[in-house]
C-alpha cells in the first residue's frame, strides 16, 4: 500500500468516526480471512460496515476525528464495526458475541453506543436484550394493554346505556303516535234526557184518557134520542 492509498484510507476512517454514533471495537487476531469475510457478511445484514485496518492508520484516523473513546480501545490489531443510522445495535452485539463464542478467538473490547462509551461487559449485556423488532412489539403491547382494558371497562355500560336510550326513544314514539288518534276522534254526543214538563205531558196524554173522553160523549147522544122518542 503506497502513501496515497494510506492517506485515502485514513481520510475514509476519519469521516466514518465523525459521523457514526455507534461503533464496536474488537480484537480480530487469530481470525482467518474466511472467518473475517463471514463475520463481515453477517454484520452487513444488520446495517454494519466491518473494517479491518492497520492499527497505526486507525489511530491516526481516531486522533483526527477526536474519537478519544475509540482511541483508548486501540491496543493491538483492531477491527471496527460502524453502525449505520438504521442499524440495530442489539443485533450487532449478538452477532459479535456469537462470533466470539464460535471462533474462540474474536474478542470484543467495547466501543461507543449513541455517543456514550461502553465496555465489553456492556456489549455482553446488550446482546442479551430482545431484538429491536421484538422489543418494539413488547413496548407496544405494554402500552396498548391498559388501553384495551379501559375500553373493556367502559364498553359494557356504554352498550347498556345505548340500549336504554333506544328503548326510551321507541316508547316516546309510540306514545306520540297514539296521542293524535285519541284527540282527533270526536266522541258521539250522548242523547239528552227529556225535560220533566214534556215527559209529564206525554204521560198525561194516554190511550186510556182518549177512551174515557169518547165514552162520555156517547151517553149524551143516547139521552137526546130518548127524548125525541
Amino acid at each position: 500500500m503506497d502513501k496515497q492509498q494510506k492517506e485515502r484510507q485514513v481520510a475514509e476512517l476519519t469521516e466514518r468516526l465523525r459521523k457514526s454514533e455507534t461503533i464496536f471495537v474488537a480484537d480480530y487476531r487469530g481470525l482467518t480471512m474466511p472467518q473475517i469475510d463471514a463475520l463481515r457478511s453477517r454484520l452487513l445484514e444488520h446495517g454494519v460496515r466491518f473494517s479491518v485496518v492497520k492499527n497505526t492508520l486507525t489511530r491516526r484516523a481516531a486522533e483526527a476525528a477526536g474519537a478519544d473513546a475509540v482511541l483508548a480501545l486501540l491496543e493491538g490489531p483492531s477491527a471496527l464495526a460502524f453502525l449505520e443510522a438504521d442499524g440495530d445495535p442489539v443485533a450487532v452485539a449478538k452477532a459479535l458475541q456469537d462470533a466470539a463464542r464460535e471462533t474462540q478467538v474474536l474478542s470484543v473490547r467495547g466501543g461507543v453506543l449513541q455517543g456514550s462509551t461502553i465496555t465489553s461487559e456492556d456489549v455482553a449485556e446488550l446482546a442479551k436484550l430482545p431484538a429491536l423488532d421484538v422489543l418494539r412489539g413488547q413496548v407496544l403491547g405494554a402500552v396498548t394493554a391498559p388501553l384495551m382494558t379501559i375500553v373493556g371497562l367502559f364498553g359494557a355500560p356504554l352498550h347498556n346505556l345505548v340500549g336504554l336510550i333506544d328503548a326510551r326513544i321507541e316508547q316516546l314514539n309510540d306514545q306520540g303516535e297514539a296521542a293524535p288518534t285519541d284527540a282527533g276522534t270526536p266522541e258521539p254526543p250522548e242523547a239528552s234526557a227529556p225535560e220533566p214538563a214534556a215527559q209529564e205531558e206525554a204521560e198525561a196524554t194516554t190511550p186510556a184518557d182518549a177512551t174515557a173522553s169518547a165514552a162520555e160523549e156517547v151517553p149524551q147522544e143516547t139521552t137526546q134520542t130518548e127524548e125525541e122518542s
